[in-house]
């Protein structure tokens, strides 16, 4: 580790002039001059030095510009973005080891008296596993316990660890569904959720202000009993609660799994098959873990994405598989595809974030009605831009459903605390995250995946098929149609745009979307609703969102910028009620997917405006 306070000299005035010139030139921006400045002159920085001066002096202006335009956020997980050995914007040993020096100065400062504990885990990528030895060596360094798991685990073990060891706040190397390219911290409180209020902003305050940064040899902390590995006990105490979530029913049914390179495996194989799903495979071209997810579409590991089940759907038609289930690198999020009918050498589906989302709470609603396990108490969590539909579902099984959260898991465990653990039903977002139990505070993608599994097999043995099953609440419930549109806008012009866009948003909508007239606007970032020139109040929480809403009820589009990732995402829903449904479902699908689709053509037209 770079000894942070070497003395370094003056910036020389040749590598000043071509900084200037650069500028002047706008081949560099003036913030990724300023930052480009401190990196050459503050004693912190002193080691990353000769790197930035061989990249001035070799006209990697580009480079630059993209390493240093900004000084990488903390998102709604954390801080995450590309890997680059220089940069305040990128992740290198430097920024992340400031994000677990300003977390150890942060616990320290709220538990004076200590003692101190942490947890950390790491996924397939590159780097990853370093810098969870460098996390480790840091933190024991400032008086920690380190609780270690010494292989690849999912980011739901690590978020249980540090519930598991009563630990203070925990640490995910893994950059989740991002491409290879990238990398990150997840950072975690001690109730084993991502930071919130206050936390979050008192911990980027304590990172930005972190100077010398010390780290204990990985090796020697180990030998010193500093860092415990403790990989094999979390193995078994997760799975065993993993267990005890499992309800009983039918097990006939073929299921292959794809990891997607990731760390997936070793948590969804062993409890499938500990749950009594014993014609399991694991999808041999995806089974590889590595950080290039070399056999993945576009190299891009994200089960939100259907393309990356086009080959899993050709070998299952071929296997006879009836379900297919991928989680992402960090396995927190799943994915699924399902055959049409009962044959699976036919048509297939991959479900979206939204349509698992009301498959998973019906089910679980269902089999905890059926247990008698549910009261006047019992509440299911999702977020402001996850479909209606499970909030109908809720109503007709007389539970309650908290659904004015924001964007990030993080927000819906703390609602779950915040009521009472223990009368939680399920937890769900439109991104693929699910949650039941009380064993950790993050989505867990191999939860969902057994959840899906005992789904598929009990839909299966009532002699339908999941799509089937599917239409049939859609019947019931009203059809609900979804899409997300994402905007990339990268690098520091990018975020200028995506600021205007979301100030046009604001201040000058479009009339009509999908040739629907716009009719309200909710602005969740000033807590205040327009219908038509009538401004009113809006309650609820405060984010960087915005809602147009139509003269159409259950038709309206959401906008808000990624938290991690440099782009604008795009809500939109649609609905019919189960009376316009009923007898039609197919004529209706077919309307509001046109819909939709006017919906997106309008929304990418107007962000096209945006110079």
């Amino acid at each position: 580790m770079p000894n942070t306070q070497t003395p370094h000299l003056p910036i020389d005035r040749e590598i000043d002039r071509s900084i200037d010139d650069a500028v002047n030139r706008s081949e560099l921006t003036s913030s990724a001059a300023e930052n480009i400045r401190k990196w050459l002159t503050e004693p912190r920085y002193a080691n990353y030095a000769s790197q930035v001066v061989a990249h001035i002096e070799q006209g990697k202006w580009g480079a630059l510009d993209n390493a240093f335009w900004t000084v990488i956020p903390f998102g709604t997980g954390g801080r995450r973005g590309r890997m680059y050995p220089i940069g305040s914007n990128a992740i290198n040993e430097r920024t992340i080891g400031e994000s677990a020096q300003g977390l150890a100065d942060y616990v320290r400062e709220v538990k004076p008296k200590g003692p101190w504990a942490c947890a950390i885990a790491y996924d397939t990528r590159h780097r990853s596993r370093e810098f969870a030895e460098l996390c480790a060596g840091i933190m024991t360094r400032n008086g920690f316990k380190v609780y270690f798991i010494d292989d690849y685990r999912s980011t739901p073990e690590l978020s249980f660890l540090i519930r598991f060891k009563n630990c203070d706040c925990g640490i995910m190397v893994t950059a989740s569904h991002n491409p290879p390219s990238d990398n990150a911290v997840k950072v975690y409180w001690g109730t084993g959720a991502q930071l919130i209020p206050p936390h979050d902003k008192a911990v980027i305050a304590k990172v930005a202000q972190v100077e010398a940064i010390e780290a204990d040899p990985f090796a020697e902390a180990v030998a010193a009993g500093k860092i415990a590995i403790c990989t094999a006990e979390t193995d078994a105490a997760l799975l065993k609660e993993h267990l005890q979530l499992s309800f009983p029913g039918p097990r006939d049914l073929r299921v292959i799994f794809s990891p997607l390179h990731g760390v997936g495996e070793f948590n969804v194989k062993n409890l499938l098959e500990a749950a009594g799903f014993k014609e399991l495979e694991i999808y041999e071209r995806h089974r590889e873990p590595s950080g290039d997810f070399p056999n993945v579409p576009g190299n891009v590991s994200n089960p939100e994405n259907a393309a990356v089940f086009d080959e899993i759907i050709e070998h299952a038609r071929n296997t006879g598989a009836e379900l297919i289930l991928a989680s992402d690198p960090d396995c927190d999020r799943m994915g699924a595809a399902v055959p049409k009918t009962l044959d699976p050498r036919g048509e297939w589906q991959v479900l979206n974030g939204n349509q698992l989302t009301v498959l998973l709470g019906e089910f679980v609603l269902r089999k905890r009605k059926e247990m008698g396990t549910l009261n006047e108490r019992s509440f299911v969590v999702t977020t402001l831009v996850t479909t209606k539909m499970l909030e109908r579902i809720c109503q007709r099984f007389g539970v309650r459903c908290l659904g004015e959260n924001l964007v990030g898991f993080k927000w819906i465990c703390a609602v779950m605390d915040q009521e009472g653990a223990e009368d939680f039903v399920y937890g769900s977002e439109e991104s693929h995250g699910f949650l039941v139990g009380q064993h950790c505070r993050d989505k867990d993608g191999a939860i969902a995946c057994l959840l899906m599994s005992e789904l598929a097999a009990d839909v299966k043995a009532s002699g339908i098929s999941m799509v089937e099953h599917l239409n049939r609440l859609y019947e019931s419930y009203g059809y609900h149609g979804e899409r997300l549109v994402t905007i990339q806008m990268e690098g520091s012009d990018g975020m200028r745009r995506m600021k205007d866009l979301m100030d046009r948003l604001r201040t000058d909508p479009p009339q009509t979307i999908g040739g629907l007239k716009v009719v309200t606007r909710l602005d969740y970032l000033t807590s205040t609703q327009w219908t038509g020139d009538q401004k009113s109040p809006l309650v609820g929480p405060i984010d960087n969102l915005v809602f147009l809403e139509t003269a159409e009820p259950g038709n309206y589009v959401a906008a808000r910028p990624s938290g991690t990732e440099p782009k604008v995402k795009f809500y939109m829903f649609t609905y019919s009620s189960p009376e316009a449904t009923s007898g039609r479902l197919e004529s209706v699908r077919t309307e509001l997917d046109g819909r939709l689709a006017g919906f997106a053509a309008d929304l990418k037209a107007f962000a096209a405006t945006i110079p």
